[in-house]
């Protein structure tokens, strides 16, 4: 039984000072009923926090975190740009090299743009869409978050889903008119759509595995039919892979399912740890960008030197052989330990797992295959689950609507730790 002391004393002074007492809504663990646990530093595959206790971790900072903690490349490289100062507001050669890797390693990007976040990749995709079809409207499907920025808080998922909020108080109604949301998985849906929608439609944004409202699976042939739809009507498909990028394979989705969209949001890993971003894609449409296009995108921070050598560093590590079936393997592994151990206990839920992420949905019994799914899963119940291991010392995200990521560096004394942990927190739900 871990004990909280200090992150509980440190946690009720946040509160003075800031809104809620964290910095990101989902930190606060309301949706799994306790107090935040504050976390003092990472090695490798575990977390420790202000009191002393160790978890092994699956949050990975809600996914950049694929090399583990404190991966020595990455520091090396962050410790030697730093020397060499933070910011200056100037092209660097940090920057081309990470803008290099990212158009050799991702199939559908021919050129791309660095900024600090993954919202800063979604919202300045979609501009750039706008004003290259001169068409106002987006789609978007339900469940799917693209981070925070007025157009995309819609029947969102992640945070949005958790606090069980429909959309947000301070967006106007006239924004909110140009984003159209439909179910995810549902080819009728977006074909009806289209036909009635298509000539103002500038682009369709879409997690091509949904991973903020768990982790979703599309259909076989779904992402081909929205990418030949788009296509035959003039409308750029955006695939936001924050958090498939470099992830799901080195290629990310577009790899994995070799889809070729217009335009791809990346975020989370490029970073190596630190605030980072990118959007790319065909030459053609990435040119309308300022300062050789019209359309204006700009950010004081964007290709810093410290986030760019993290960058470089993780990409570098990733593109060594071997690396994604080490990922997968444990992934896989875990994955098929905690439905054995769910039907060995009577407990309902069905694991969704793609590589090396992954959800386990409570409540259910079939396959999650959209937001109206996923959200009829058992909030209290994985709120136990949750509450349970983190006691044993399993560090899950606080959320019934987020996925959990494997790391390079979970060794398997962690992953065999964990299933006995599961073990003992699947028996008390039966009994409970």
């Amino acid at each position: 039984m871990h004990h909280h002391i200090l992150s509980n004393r440190f946690f009720k002074e946040a509160e003075e000072y800031i809104p809620g007492g964290v910095n990101s809504p989902v930190r606060a663990c309301k949706s799994v009923g306790c107090d935040p646990v504050f976390i003092e530093k990472g090695e490798e595959c575990y977390l420790y926090d202000a009191d002393g206790n160790s978890y092994v971790d699956y949050v990975c900072s809600w996914g950049p975190m694929i090399l583990g903690h404190c991966h020595p490349h990455v520091v090396s490289a962050v410790s030697e740009a730093l020397l060499q100062g933070t910011s200056f507001g100037a092209p660097t050669w940090r920057e081309v090299e990470l803008a290099k890797k990212i158009v050799d390693l991702v199939p559908s990007i021919e050129k791309v743009r660095l900024v600090n976040s993954g919202t800063e990749a979604t919202m300045s995709a979609i501009r750039l869409a706008r004003g290259f079809t001169k068409r106002k409207k987006i789609l978007k499907f339900d469940g799917c978050y693209h981070g925070h920025a007025d157009s995309f808080l819609v029947k969102a998922g992640s945070g949005v889903a958790t606090l069980g909020i429909p959309g947000s108080p301070g967006v106007p109604e006239e924004i909110v008119a140009n984003t159209i949301s439909i179910p995810f998985n549902d080819p009728e849906a977006l074909q009806g759509t289209i036909e009635k929608e298509g000539e103002n439609i500038a682009a369709v944004i879409m997690e091509p595995v949904p991973a903020n409202m768990g982790v979703v699976l599309p259909r076989k042939g779904y992402l081909e039919f929205v990418r030949d739809i788009t296509s035959k009507n003039d409308i750029l498909l955006i695939f936001d892979e924050v958090i498939t990028g470099f992830r799901i394979s080195l290629g990310g989705a577009q790899e994995y399912f070799d889809i070729s969209p217009d335009l791809t949001c990346l975020g989370k890993i490029i970073g190596g740890g630190l605030p980072g971003g990118a959007y790319g894609g065909k030459a053609q449409i990435m040119e309308e960008i300022a300062p050789s296009g019209p359309v204006y995108q700009a950010g004081t921070l964007s290709g810093n030197p410290l986030a760019t050598a993290a960058g470089i560093a993780t990409l570098e590590i990733l593109e060594r052989p071997g690396t994604y079936d080490n990922l997968r393997e444990k992934a896989d592994y875990l994955a098929q330990g905690l439905t054995k151990l769910a039907d060995r206990y009577e407990v309902p839920c069905v694991n969704q797992r793609i590589a090396s992420m992954m959800t386990t949905f409570f409540g259910q019994t079939e396959p999650v295959m959209n937001f109206q799914d996923a959200m009829k899963s058992d909030t209290k119940m994985y709120g136990k689950f949750y509450r349970n291991m983190l006691d044993q010392g399993v560090w899950l995200a606080p959320s019934q609507f987020e996925a959990a990521f494997t790391s390079l560096a979970l060794n398997w004394d962690a992953v065999d730790f964990t299933l006995e942990a599961a073990e003992s927190a699947f028996s008390r739900l039966k009994n409970s």
